[in-house]
């Protein structure tokens, strides 16, 4: 581990509908990452599970009963040196049951659905891409 990096552990909380993911441009009233694109994220306060799910509630005001757990990834580490920062990101994956119910909340600016592997072409928070392939592999060609 790199001494001079402060650790951090967040979750973020890929959501899928249809085979596309929702992700959410940050923004400026966010303290870090503003103008980016991510999942929904934040610092973990209690276990990453409950966190998941809370952070869910507070961005897209989805309930418990409005979402499944597809699947939990491995933490992954990303060092953001300029931020002088080590994110442990626990990435999620949750399948949506009605997206008409998203309402995003002051964190974001604007949200989209779209194939996963358009995410490479978006200007992403760090370690997006590489947390999305923790719960969700690329698909392979039929």
């Amino acid at each position: 581990m790199n001494e001079s990096l402060q650790v951090s552990h967040v979750v973020t909380c890929f959501l899928e509908a249809g085979g596309k993911i929702l992700v959410l441009l940050r923004s400026e009233k966010v303290g870090t990452y503003r103008g980016k694109w991510g999942g929904v994220a934040g610092y973990i306060e209690s276990t990453p599970d409950v966190q998941a799910r809370t952070e869910i509630r507070e961005e897209t005001g989805l309930q418990a009963a409005d979402i499944r757990l597809v699947k939990k990834g491995a933490p992954l580490t990303v060092n953001d040196t300029q931020l002088q920062r080590q994110w442990i990101v626990h990435p999620f994956l949750f399948h949506v049951i009605n997206p008409r119910k998203i309402k995003i909340d002051w964190e974001h600016r604007e949200m989209k659905w779209i194939e996963p592997a358009e995410l490479a072409h978006l200007e992403a928070v760090p370690g997006l891409k590489e947390s999305l392939l923790q719960v969700m592999p690329p698909r392979s060609p039929r």
